[in-house]
C-alpha cells in the first residue's frame, strides 16, 4: 500500500473527493490497527458554495478549512455526531471532503463513532500522522456522482450540484 502524500491533498476538492473513493483510512491505537475502505464522499468548495461551512468566511470553527490541504477538519453536529472531513487545496482556499461512508459503515456519524474520531483529531496532518493515515492499495472501483445529502438550505444551484461521489456496482 502506498501512503498518500501532501501533494495529493493540495488539489481542488472536485478532483480529490472522487479519488478518495476506494482508498484506505488506517487508524492506529495502542491496541490495534484497523483499515476502512472509503465508499462515499461529498465535496464542499469554498465561500461561494452555500452548502459549505466557509460560506460565512473564516471563523474559529472553520479555520481548519483555510489551512493547506492534508489536515482533518472535525466538527460536531446535533450535539452528538463528529464529522470527518479532509481539507484540500491551497492555504486560504477553503475546501474539504466529507467522508460519508466506508465499507460496512454508511453515514458519517456511524463511521466516526466506529473509528473513534472526535475533536482531538481536528487539525491532524494526515501525511505526518501515525495515528490516522490514508493509503492507495491499487483498488480502482467504479465511481458514480449524485446530489449531496441534507443541504436543501443551500439554494437551487448548490443543492443540485453532483458533488457526492460513491462506489457504484
Amino acid at each position: 500500500m502506498q501512503k498518500l502524500g501532501a501533494d495529493f491533498f493540495t488539489r481542488d476538492v472536485l478532483i480529490v473527493a472522487p479519488e478518495l473513493i476506494g482508498r484506505i483510512i488506517q487508524i492506529k491505537t495502542d491496541k490495534k490497527v484497523e483499515n476502512f475502505r472509503i465508499t462515499e464522499t461529498e465535496a464542499y468548495r469554498g465561500e461561494e458554495d452555500l452548502a459549505c461551512h466557509a460560506r460565512k468566511g473564516k471563523t474559529s470553527r472553520t479555520a481548519p478549512m483555510y489551512e493547506t490541504g492534508g489536515i482533518l477538519y472535525i466538527y460536531l453536529i446535533y450535539g452528538m455526531h463528529w464529522m470527518l472531513n479532509i481539507v484540500t487545496a491551497e492555504k486560504n482556499n477553503p475546501q474539504a471532503v466529507l467522508i460519508r461512508g466506508v465499507a460496512q459503515y454508511n453515514g458519517p456519524g456511524k463511521l466516526t463513532k466506529r473509528m473513534g474520531i472526535n475533536k482531538k483529531f481536528n487539525y491532524l496532518k494526515i501525511y505526518d500522522s501515525e495515528q490516522f493515515q490514508l493509503f492507495d492499495d491499487g483498488f480502482s472501483p467504479n465511481i458514480a456522482a449524485g446530489k449531496r445529502i441534507g443541504i436543501d438550505y443551500a439554494g437551487e444551484v448548490y443543492k443540485n450540484k453532483a458533488w457526492r461521489y460513491f462506489q457504484s456496482e
